[in-house]
């Protein structure tokens, strides 16, 4: 069993960036994720056979989304700001669309649909706990940043990646890269 998601990578010059902001919240106890694998999920998949990956690969090659420009900017959380518990870098584009055809292409496995509405996003971080003082400078450290502008970039491409969780965190590897038009 492998276990898999699929998603968009972010363009590598918005590592540094990333890196930055991740250092903004640094006296908090968070588990920030490495800037190099930052992305964007488009659905996890969770385990999978290893048989999966080449019909999960052809499936993705009949995506029909067009390319498009999408726009990283602003942090925010989930699921509240009274109780966070993921710091998250905001997706703008056509990524509901996407979304929607990758979920229409692996309707043939029976995946479980998503349960929540889809929100394009990067998870910079899981909050790990914070006492009621470090809510407030984590909101202020947040409202300072919720609007920060990372830059555009072209999404024409959707991963299907393998992760394996590690104690020193999890290692992607791409298992297909399928275009988009």
């Amino acid at each position: 069993m492998i276990r898999t998601f699929i998603a968009v990578e972010l363009d590598p010059s918005f590592r540094e960036k990333i890196r930055q902001i991740q250092e903004k919240f640094a006296d908090f106890e968070l588990k920030f994720v490495n800037p190099e694998i930052v992305h964007i999920t488009l659905k996890f998949l969770g385990d999978v056979e290893e048989s999966m990956a080449i019909p999960l690969a052809e499936a993705l090659d009949s995506l029909i989304c067009e390319s498009f420009e999408a726009k990283i900017e602003g942090i925010g959380v989930f699921p509240k700001l009274s109780n966070p518990k993921v710091l998250w870098l905001g997706a703008r584009g056509n990524f509901e669309t996407l979304h929607d055809d990758v979920e229409n292409v692996l309707k043939p496995f029976k995946f479980k649909e998503d349960e929540r509405a889809f929100t394009a996003h990067a998870t910079l971080a899981r909050v790990k706990s914070l006492n009621k003082n470090q809510k407030n400078a984590f909101a202020d450290v947040l409202k300072e940043l919720k609007d920060t502008k990372i830059g555009s970039m072209q999404v024409n491409k959707v991963l299907l990646k393998k992760s394996t969780l590690t104690p020193d965190g999890p290692i992607y590897e791409t298992l297909h890269t399928a275009y988009l038009d």
